[in-house]
């Protein structure tokens, strides 16, 4: 936002601006998606196939219908029964015919010819390539274990091969995007309710939003949801958050929270909630363990304290924890991801988590839902037990409670760079850009470096591609045959969704399960991936006989079951099997067993703290080269307070220099009085290093190159918001 234009948005400018209003249900009696039969007489039938499939292009896997012409994709259109996206598609979806034909997408194996980095490319046939990784796969494993090889892969229905083939190959270091994300909120929430929960905001009366930016970072069917409960059933919003994103320009209430200080709000929200016995005593009896402790232990967090520490009065304290006790169990400090991302994240979110059991939320409408039954049955293996390899994980111990399926990205790649415990040289990296998304990317460079082969197989030359001495081209998920992949959308549903080609790969692409199965039979472990595609989903299916019958006439299977009351004399998966105040694991391990408020670090003079955050338009790192994405926003800005610009001498717009203890970037200023002035925040994804993504080759400034790399304490998971910097005008040379 410029200076001088209001913070207020209307309902219509955000709709458009966020592209949520991109594709709407459609109504009456529909043939995949088509018009009401009414007007079919008076419509030509239009000149293309139609195919169900689900989108790729972020984590949520919407329903969509592919319109074919003449073996092209002419146009996407959600599929209006696929209640988890809620019959619409947004703007990322949309560009997914974008992605398909994109000129900057791979087409061919290319074997690096120059200098790492360089640039320099040699195209090569897919024979000599796939005979190459095995080749150097099995050298690495031969002179430094199976362990010496690493394997990252991003969110996608094939992922599961890559762990797969890592754990066969023999190699326990796996990492996947989610410890640079989201691992420190489940590791909370899974630590006090036993599972991690969906937040049915539909129906919910009262939403407290800390950090969370529904409203642009989009996840279904929340995104909808929340704009439904707060439009036709009179939902309020509460956001905490220090900059005024969308979703606090439609709340009832934004509060520019002081960064890390979001457990001190909580804290004190608990101490009125039990302080004024505002609470279900009978409910908490029966279903929760630790209130007396927790009594104890917050009657030091007063709401008074708390406005010190984060800038809201005492007074907006009690009256948000009052209100949303009145409106409970239908009431939530909402789930969401980016709540806080420091070095006691877990601890954090654990007083979120908290602070939801207190309003008696769980497993009733309108709060916390567990997990609902969708079906798939599992493909089990039995991989080979290697008498060479080392103990564990490069990253083991570092942390007390890493999730081992998601390791830990920042503490791999410092045990990379130091060699310890164990040497590890090669790298397999699938649909996701470290280079991009990781802080440090000094480091992530250096780790690139240090590696004897890398691969990346993907769909564009991204930045860790680009740094690889192998790069393979990857299908578009609209040209690909995929498992079946189990969803849960809170109250909307619980599914499964599939994907079949809807028209032939381009170029030489190969999806990773076609790569990862060539590699296994050249390197004797074929009998853990002798099976296709088809016959992996025929045991997945194997007791949910109707499932491809739905599939095939709706693009969508829902399996029935119960949404609410999952937990009746049901036990929670913690050491008192009820829902943990005082977690009993974290005390028998020497740690807070509740939260414990630390103070973040003050920002010292003549800086600011950078804080992450996204748009509707992009999903990490992967969508800014985007053709249609980039139209709607070619370059990111620096977010910075009027204030603070006329202290520096700074005008909108005016190129800046940002630099951090681990890097520096140069981008242009956006001055907004929606930000906090002791804090600045830019979108992650630009300033690539990589030619090959034209569009953003050095277009703005990389966060990643700015962020430090701390991690949470108890997660591992990158703490993303600990990052100082200092920003300067540019003067033109």
């Amino acid at each position: 936002m410029s200076e001088g234009r209001e913070l207020k948005i209307s309902r219509r400018s955000f709709f458009k601006a966020t592209g949520l209003a991109a594709a709407a249900s459609l109504s009456g009696g529909t043939v995949l998606g088509g018009l009401a039969p009414q007007a079919c007489a008076a419509v030509a039938a239009p000149e293309w196939e139609s195919h169900f499939s689900a989108c790729d292009m972020c984590f949520n896997k919407c329903g969509l219908v592919a319109r074919v012409q003449q073996g092209r994709v002419v146009k996407l259109d959600p599929n209006p029964k696929f209640s988890k996206s809620r019959g619409m598609l947004c703007a990322r979806g949309n560009a997914g015919v974008a992605q398909l034909y994109d000129p900057d997408r791979l087409k061919y194996p290319l074997l690096r010819a120059g200098k790492r980095g360089e640039g320099k490319w040699k195209r090569i046939p897919w024979d000599e390539a796939l005979a190459m990784t095995a080749e150097k796969m099995q050298e690495i494993r031969t002179k430094y274990t199976p362990c010496g090889y690493l394997f990252s892969a991003g969110a996608d229905m094939q992922s599961a091969f890559v762990s797969r083939f890592a754990e066969v190959f023999g190699s326990f270091n796996v990492t996947s995007h989610e410890s640079l994300c989201l691992i420190s909120n489940n590791r909370a929430y899974l630590d006090t309710f036993g599972e991690v929960p969906f937040a049915d905001v539909i129906n919910s009366k009262y939403v407290l939003m800390v950090g969370a930016n529904r409203f642009e970072a989009l996840v279904t069917p929340d995104s909808m949801d929340l704009m439904t409960a707060m439009r036709e059933k009179g939902c309020k919003l509460v956001v905490l958050d220090p900059r005024y994103t969308k979703t606090a320009a439609l709340a009832d209430e934004w509060h520019p929270i002081r960064p890390g200080t979001d457990m001190a709000f909580m804290l004190a929200v608990i101490n009125v909630i039990i302080s004024e016995k505002l609470y279900d005593a009978e409910w908490m009896a029966e279903k929760t363990f630790g209130l007396d402790q927790l009594a104890g232990h917050v009657s030091q967090y007063t709401p008074a304290w708390a406005a010190a520490e984060c800038g809201i009065p005492a007074d907006d304290i009690v009256r948000i924890a009052r209100e949303m006790a009145a409106a409970a169990p239908q009431s939530m400090i909402y789930p969401g991801r980016r709540t806080s991302d420091y070095e006691d994240s877990t601890q954090i979110r654990r007083s979120f988590a908290i602070a939801n059991a207190l309003l008696a939320n769980w497993d009733r409408p309108g709060g916390l839902l567990a997990a609902r039954a969708v079906g798939l049955k599992g493909v089990p293996y039995d991989p080979p037990w290697y008498d060479d390899n080392p103990p564990d994980r490069v990253d083991a111990g570092l942390v007390p409670m890493m999730f081992e399926h998601e390791g830990s990205f920042v503490l791999t790649r410092d045990a990379v760079l130091k060699g310890e415990p164990y040497p590890l040289k090669g790298w397999f990296v699938y649909k996701t850009n470290p280079m991009a998304t990781a802080p440090n990317r000094a480091k992530t460079i250096a780790m690139a470096e240090q590696m004897d082969f890398t691969v990346v197989v993907d769909i564009a030359m991204t930045d860790t591609a680009h740094m690889a001495d192998l790069v393979l081209p990857a299908p578009s998920y609209l040209e690909r045959l995929d498992p079946a992949s189990g969803l849960q959308g809170s109250s909307a549903c619980a599914c499964v969704v599939v994907r079949d080609p809807v028209v032939n790969a381009l170029y030489e692409s190969r999806p990773v399960f076609d790569i990862l199965k060539d590699v296994a039979g050249r390197l004797d472990l074929g009998e853990y991936f002798d099976f296709t595609i088809e016959e992996y989903r025929t045991r997945q299916f194997a007791e949910l006989p109707d499932a491809m019958e739905a599939l095939r006439r709706d693009g969508v299977y829902y399996n029935p079951s119960k949404v609410y009351g999952l937990y009746e004399g049901k036990a929670h998966k913690t050491l008192s099997q009820k829902i943990e105040l005082f977690n009993q694991r974290y005390a028998d391990m020497g740690l807070d067993p509740m939260p414990v408020y630390t103070a973040p670090a003050k920002v010292p003079n003549n800086q600011f703290r950078l804080v992450v955050g996204r748009n509707a338009y992009f999903t990490h790192g992967s969508t800014q080269n985007n053709a249609l994405l980039h139209e709607l926003m070619p370059e990111n800005t620096l977010w910075l307070h009027p204030d603070a610009a006329q202290t520096l001498g700074i005008a909108d717009g005016e190129l800046v220099e940002v630099a951090s203890s681990v890097g520096r970037g140069e981008l242009k200023a956006s001055l907004t009085k929606g930000i906090r002035t002791d804090t600045v925040y830019m979108l992650t994804g630009f300033g690539a290093i990589s030619p090959g993504l034209t569009r953003i080759h050095n277009v703005g400034a990389s966060i990643s190159a700015l962020l430090d790399d701390k991690v949470d304490a108890i997660s591992g998971n990158a703490a993303l918001h600990t990052t100082f910097v200092t920003v300067t005008r540019k003067v033109a040379s």
